[in-house]
């Protein structure tokens, strides 16, 4: 790949017109374009999209936001469906019926309630079985599209509509599900966990790597929810850097079955000034809830040192 150049990256046409109804504020519209941006000029895409917020949103026959070649998927079948015609595409190819010097590249965009939940069976299919394309995820943490019903992607006491805080429950009771770790045991060519970050170079440059990586792709991508997490709509780049500075959301990449740390905070900052910037976590910060937010704490720095030992660091 050639060197990462940010004016150029952020100079490409976007793939992702806009006008379409997603939320202001939304992190999955943001994280959508930052990975298109991996693809090369004069390259052509396919992109599946399970239903959620995003399919919705971008797609309402007869108007699309979309400009490269578009496919709504169920819920459960995304996977399934690209890995179909990514096949479909080889073997018209080796028939002579595509020209070679037309170039595609397949990807695939998930919430996580479709990939990390509904879809799971056939992303998992697709990764074990090699198809040349790229799944991302774009984690909000819940099921936002259908009203906020937790996910397994949602964090451990996040106040969401099927895991409601009140006298009896401090919200959901089990921890998040570690996916980019699933994936990587399926032992696929590549796996990325990035987010919004300032200068962007972290999710473009992972974007095409796994656009660009011959065989399966995964990207997972968090993308705060406005109305779900309940922050304003200009707070998000900064929400998801805390994330990443509270190693909530570290910054990794698995290549090949090498583990590599992307970025180590010069000072990892408690967990508290992620979850503050949040209203699904405000009922935290009463008196009496102090053991709470430790076992929070104690989650996170576990997979943190689970991490460093996997990265060799």
């Amino acid at each position: 790949m050639a060197k990462y150049n940010f004016k150029e990256t952020v100079s490409k046409p976007d793939r992702l017109a806009p006008g379409h109804r997603m939320c202001a504020g939304c992190g999955a519209t943001i994280g959508v374009r930052a990975v298109l941006r991996g693809l090369h000029e004069g390259d052509h895409a396919v992109i599946g999209n399970a239903t959620g917020c995003l399919e919705v949103s971008s797609f309402t026959y007869p108007y699309t936001a979309w400009t490269d070649s578009y496919i709504h998927n169920a819920f459960e079948n995304a996977g399934a469906t690209l890995s179909g015609v990514e096949t479909a595409y080889k073997a018209l190819k080796k028939r002579g019926k595509i020209a070679e010097d037309v170039n595609y590249k397949f990807i695939t965009f998930g919430g996580d309630g479709g990939t990390y939940d509904i879809g799971f069976q056939s992303l998992s299919g697709a990764m074990e079985r090699g198809h040349d394309l790229t799944y991302v995820c774009y984690d909000n943490g819940a099921y936002m599209n259908t009203g906020i019903q937790r996910s397994s992607a949602t964090p451990k006491y996040a106040d969401t509509t099927t895991t409601p805080v009140g006298s009896q429950s401090n919200g959901k009771m089990q921890s998040r599900k570690d996916l980019a770790s699933i994936i990587a045991d399926h032992n696929v060519a590549y796996v990325a966990q990035t987010t919004l970050t300032r200068d962007f170079k972290d999710i473009h440059t992972k974007s095409e790597k796994a656009i660009y990586t011959p065989g399966a792709s995964f990207l997972n991508v968090l993308t705060p929810c406005p109305r779900g997490w309940r922050y304003d709509a200009s707070d998000v780049m900064e929400i998801c850097r805390l994330a990443v500075e509270t190693c909530y959301w570290p910054l990794f990449e698995v290549d090949h079955g090498q583990w590599h740390l992307n970025y180590m905070p010069k000072e990892k900052l408690p967990i508290e000034e992620f979850l503050k910037t949040q209203g699904r976590f405000k009922h935290l910060f009463k008196p009496g809830n102090e053991h709470l937010i430790q076992e929070i704490q104690e989650e996170v720095d576990r997979r943190w040192e689970d991490l460093l030992y996997k990265c060799n660091r």
